[in-house]
């Protein structure tokens, strides 16, 4: 019986974007300003939430726990790109790859959770204002917070444990710009049954879960407002939750574009472009998105800067 060629990998090789060679200098000035965009924006609105007591509601906490997440998930993946196209860096020890893989993973598991969390809140604020303050005090909204983070680190380890008892056949270049979960399965010539359906269970038992609740909260909450007779006590209402019904949209819509997409239509290099949109446009658009549509935080800035 012939024997399976299995080559005994002690690194990665992660390519970035090598189909831009005359690039890689202007790519890497990009992507610096685009991280220090990223960690000011979001520092920015920890720093208000912290100073102004005004903001010293379980939204708000939700939204600086938010903040710090994306500050760790962009510096998680934005660093290691940046070596890549500054000094062709591209090596990556097995353990730092599953390292990296695993916490983007618990990011991403952290971010479902918050979401959901931020929603939840909403729908206590809108649909039962009176009983606001007793059902989302302070204890409850520290715990929560510790929940999401506490779980969330917890449900990528069976995917790290299994991924690191993998063979590897061939090359070990990763055609991404991180230790992506998926292109390291592509380049495993071991079995992947149990983690595919592995990743079907969390998907269906966790992903599927904070999604209904998020948009449960949502069909009440537009119920609740649609009933307000005034106008302006209308625009008021969603003016509260504007800014987590956008982040939402954009976050789901991007998980959707990168990870459900048919097999036929998915290509590592569409997968590259729509991580890279996940790993930077939606940190850009957090701090921007509840700092423009919401007036509590616009007065927190004014006051900071004529300070």
């Amino acid at each position: 019986m012939e024997e399976e060629n299995i080559t005994t990998v002690t690194e990665f090789i992660i390519l970035g974007f090598p189909e831009f060679p005359e690039l890689q200098i202007p790519l890497f000035f990009l992507f610096l300003l685009v991280y220090l965009i990223i960690l000011m924006g979001n520092l920015t609105i920890v720093i208000v939430m912290c100073l102004d007591s005004r903001l010293h509601t379980p939204m708000y906490f939700f939204l600086s726990n938010l903040s710090f997440l994306d500050i760790f998930n962009t510096s998680l993946t934005l660093p290691k790109l940046m070596d890549i196209c500054l000094r062709k860096g591209q090596s990556i020890s097995i353990k730092g790859c599953l390292t990296q893989m695993y916490f983007f993973l618990a990011f991403t598991y952290v971010e479902f959770f918050l979401l959901t969390a931020m929603a939840y809140d909403r729908y206590v604020a809108i649909c039962h204002p009176l009983r606001y303050t007793i059902i989302m005090n302070e204890k409850v909204s520290v715990l929560m917070a510790i929940g999401c983070w506490t779980f969330a680190f917890f449900v990528p380890v069976a995917h790290t444990v299994l991924i690191s008892h993998f063979s590897y056949c061939g090359s070990n270049e990763i055609n991404h710009f991180f230790c992506d979960l998926l292109a390291l399965l592509t380049l495993s010539c071991s079995r992947t049954d149990v983690i595919d359906v592995m990743s079907l269970m969390f998907g269906a038992i966790i992903a599927l879960p904070c999604f209904i609740i998020t948009l449960t909260s949502y069909v009440y909450i537009i119920s609740a407002i649609l009933r307000i007779r005034s106008s302006e006590g209308r625009r008021k209402a969603f003016s509260t939750c504007s800014s987590h019904l956008t982040v939402v949209i954009l976050y789901y819509g991007t998980l959707l574009c990168l990870y459900m997409r048919p097999t036929s239509m998915q290509s590592l290099d569409q997968n590259k472009l729509f991580a890279l949109l996940y790993n930077v446009l939606i940190p850009i658009l957090n701090p921007l998105i509840y700092s423009l549509k919401n007036r509590e935080v616009k007065a927190a800035l004014r006051k900071g800067c004529v300070c």
